[in-house]
């Protein structure tokens, strides 16, 4: 290698250990972004830079990977609570933890080439694999659950350089071999393959960190077989740039063919929910990294179910493919305006977008978003929608988000409400209330007394009854339950009493 200034070891900063250290201590400490934001400097750097030992660069990606740990749990929290935080900010904070994955995993990648290659030096470092390993597939992993967090686009150049990081420790007869911790490279690859498989795109971000906790608990009951394990639902080629599929039919023989599932974990979560269904409270010594509510912990269980179970999900509705033109306004503000401009609403009096229906049901909206524009297009907001040449709005919820190419995405909505009225409520005996605007949602059975009413934030006050006064008669909403809650909306469920007023 060529040795800068004639130098007898790398011209790195980085190359005397001390130094290193020294480095890595006197990162900001009160300024976790920017701290990552070098360490990831660091990760590329080291990498690529010419002189290193093979096993001295591996344990310099080490320290600084390690360096990066407690600041990527801190920015996750606060990417969680993006409520509090401007876009901007949000956005600041999803570059920087996705670029740390994402020069990690390439730093990573770059060493395990270097034992591909047979580059030399390598034989004295062959110690240190397992963990390279390790390693290597936890950051393509996390950089693959970062995409997630977004609804993507989904870079499967990335699937592409884990399948084969992962084909290449059962190659050399390490996909179980120990690392620090217990982990193994194939705990490692079925993470992120389940994390995948369990359909993050119709889970909200906290839900899907979440999802993600649990899927790191249940790891090790996961199962990872040859082409022949059937029972197995879902299967990914090695050799191949993809994301895992479920086999709704035998995919065809190939080398790299390997299916995985489940196995033991699908039963260990079930028992948890039943768990919580019975006691209303989470289990003592369960430990998700976070405080999680119960309700919150149980959705994401039986979603996972619905996702692990060897029989795909049944739709509940049986969808129709058109082609049409949709009016989409987002968020309670927007949704509220435009119900309440006028009996029929126009797309060129509103802020309305325009999107392509692709399927429609009973449920609600299969749909193309050809451009996205700004970052509100997420899990669970809020919309308003009128079909082309229809004159009603529909309100409903974004249940599924998945980016595609440049600012296209698709969605899927479910509707609450085809018959949504704008109205003033006020809570039962307040004569100091002033009412608040909200959305009522009656649902498709006209004599249901059991309605829905989207208010902002705050609003609802805990068994207080709701009153509206419409033509002429007052209308009593006594609350049975919270419903949605979402960034700028909460949705109560209440049953409706009228009388005179």
């Amino acid at each position: 290698m060529i040795r800068l200034f004639g130098s007898a070891g790398p011209d790195h900063p980085m190359a005397d250990a001390k130094e290193a250290k020294r480095l890595l201590d006197e990162l900001p400490a009160q300024d976790p972004v920017r701290a990552l934001e070098e360490l990831g400097h660091w990760h590329e750097s080291v990498s690529m830079a010419e002189g290193f030992r093979p096993d001295r660069r591996i344990h310099l990606l080490l320290q600084i990977d390690e360096a990066a740990q407690g600041r990527v749990k801190r920015i996750t929290r606060d990417y969680l609570a993006h409520s509090r935080q401007s876009r901007v900010q949000e956005n600041r904070l999803w570059t920087t933890v996705h670029g740390y994955w994402r020069q990690a995993g390439l730093a990573f990648a770059r060493s395990v080439d270097l034992f591909v290659q047979g580059a030399n030096g390598v034989e004295s470092a062959k110690p240190l694999l397992p963990q390279l390993l390790v390693r290597c597939l936890r950051s393509l992993a996390q950089q693959i659950k970062w995409m997630h967090l977004r609804y993507g686009p989904y870079d499967l150049a990335v699937w592409g350089v884990f399948n084969r990081v992962y084909g290449y420790a059962e190659a050399r007869k390490l996909a179980q071999a120990g690392a620090q911790g217990g982990a193994t490279p194939q705990l490692e690859y079925l993470h992120g393959l389940m994390f995948s498989a369990s359909s993050p795109e119709g889970l909200l971000p906290a839900e899907i960190e979440l999802a993600e906790q649990l899927i790191a608990q249940f790891a090790p009951h996961f199962a990872l077989a040859g082409a022949d394990a059937a029972e197995l639902p879902y299967w990914i080629d090695i050799s191949q740039p993809m994301a895992p599929l479920r086999a709704v039919r035998p995919p065809a023989p190939a080398h790299g063919l390997r299916r995985f599932g489940a196995g033991a974990a699908l039963g260990e979560v079930n028992a948890l929910a039943d768990r919580i269904r019975a006691t209303a409270a989470l289990p003592s010594g369960l430990n998700l990294g976070a405080p999680v509510d119960a309700d919150e912990l149980l959705e994401v269980l039986e979603h996972l179910a619905i996702y692990w179970s060897p029989q795909p999900p049944e739709r509940k509705h049986q969808r129709h493919s058109v082609k049409s033109r949709l009016s989409v306004a987002n968020g309670l503000k927007s949704v509220i305006q435009t119900l309440g401009e006028s009996a029929s609403p126009s797309l060129e009096g509103s802020a309305a977008e325009s999107w392509i229906v692709e399927n429609v049901s009973a449920g609600g909206f299969g749909a193309i978003v050809s451009q996205v524009k700004g970052d509100w297009l997420r899990v669970g907001a809020l919309v308003a929608m009128q079909p082309e040449g229809g004159s009603n709005w529909v309100v409903g919820l974004v249940r599924r988000v998945n980016k595609t190419v440049g600012q296209q995405a698709r969605v899927g909505i479910q509707t609450l409400s085809r018959s949504p009225a704008v109205s003033q409520f006020s809570f039962s005996g307040s004569r100091a209330s002033k009412g608040e605007q909200g959305v009522l949602l009656k649902g498709n059975d006209p004599a249901s007394a059991e309605v829905q009413i989207a208010l902002r934030p705050g609003v609802f006050a805990p068994g207080q009854n709701l009153e509206a006064t419409r033509a002429g008669r007052q209308h009593i909403y006594i609350p049975t339950g919270f419903g949605e809650r979402g960034e700028d909306y909460e949705i109560g469920r209440f049953r409706e009493m009228v009388r005179e007023a």
